[in-house]
């Protein structure tokens, strides 16, 4: 049988869990349908102009949290993830393989509908590329740890509330300099001194947390 290249392998992985994903839909729909709806209640419960963009940073974070306990689960309960991790090829590719599935489901879907989100909010012009460029990196750490804790947890039955706990601090910075790249804009100053924080906070990132995402598996899965 012919041994499969990294990438190959990769894309593979990526391809299933996209087919899975389409498969149940809700997977990606509840946490983009929680970000919507939370955010139209705020309007009807602080008035028509409600110019906070802290208000959107949080809740796009707690609709990623919503999911991150299912970006292993299915694996683990069909053994996919016990040939996963006993495969020769790299852990640290297969798991930035599984995170980039779930920010395209949860990250990406969130940051496109942000401009929408801004209006609703009537913050400025000047703050929507901010907001969209900032969803864009931050939501990508927000996989990253979340993968961290749906690791740790994957072996329990109720590990959801777990989950928030182990990552719900690390979610932290990234709450503040996301919301400090869009308040810079709104307020007419240069939004890029955050920005380029956040971005260095998403490269650490992806250079660490897929080690910390394959001990996780191990432990949880005793392999």
């Amino acid at each position: 049988m012919r041994e499969l290249g990294m990438l190959e392998y990769l894309q593979r992985i990526v391809r299933r869990q996209f087919i899975l994903a389409f498969r149940v839909p809700s997977e990606f729909a509840i946490p983009i349908s929680f970000f919507i709806m939370v955010l139209a209640l705020f309007p009807l419960g602080f008035g028509p102009v409600v110019k906070n963009s802290g208000v959107i940073w949080i809740v796009a974070l707690l609709a990623s949290l919503l999911s991150s306990d299912r970006i292993f689960k299915q694996d683990y309960d069909d053994g996919t993830l016990d040939q996963l991790l006993m495969s020769p090829q790299s852990l640290f590719g297969s798991s930035l393989a599984y995170i980039f599935v779930h920010w395209s489901q949860t990250g990406l879907p969130l940051a496109l509908i942000s401009p929408l989100v801004a209006i609703m909010f009537d913050l400025p012009g000047s703050a929507i590329l901010p907001l969209v460029v900032s969803l864009l990196i931050g939501t990508v750490v927000l996989s990253l740890i979340g993968a961290i804790g749906a690791a740790l947890t994957v072996g329990l039955r109720k590990g959801g509330a777990l989950v928030s706990l182990i990552i719900l601090p690390l979610y932290v910075p990234v709450l503040i300099f996301g919301k400090a790249s869009v308040e810079a804009a709104i307020q007419g100053s240069f939004f890029s001194p955050p920005l380029a924080l956040l971005t260095a906070l998403a490269c650490g990132a992806v250079a660490f947390a897929p080690f910390a995402i394959g001990a996780g598996l191990r432990i949880s899965m005793e392999i």
